[in-house]
């Protein structure tokens, strides 16, 4: 797949990236790029292989124990905060 500077000022525009005249052209070549690689491993022929859980067979990924290591300090860090209810932060209605 290719793109085109329009593709390109339009996810710019969607992320809220702004592009120089410069960057364009290299973002159309490096995005086109990937997308043409992305296809190639698309064609990859995958019938008949079954999911790894691990990429090295035979090992497991060690984990911890489940346990709590540290103690409740919401109250200690709550008393900092300009205002606080309930265990919860109040904040500034910026949205209206």
């Amino acid at each position: 797949m290719s793109l085109t500077r329009t593709d390109i000022e339009n996810i710019a525009r969607l992320a809220r990236l702004e592009l120089t005249e410069a960057e364009i052209p290299v973002y159309v070549d490096s995005l086109s790029r990937i997308f043409a690689f992305v296809g190639e491993l698309e064609r990859a022929p995958t019938e008949g292989i079954s999911p790894m859980a691990h990429p090295l067979p035979g090992l497991a990924q060690r984990l911890r124990a489940d346990e709590v290591t540290e103690t409740d300090r919401r109250d200690l860090y709550q008393r900092n905060a300009p205002a606080a209810e309930a265990g919860l932060y109040l904040v500034p209605k910026v949205i209206e």
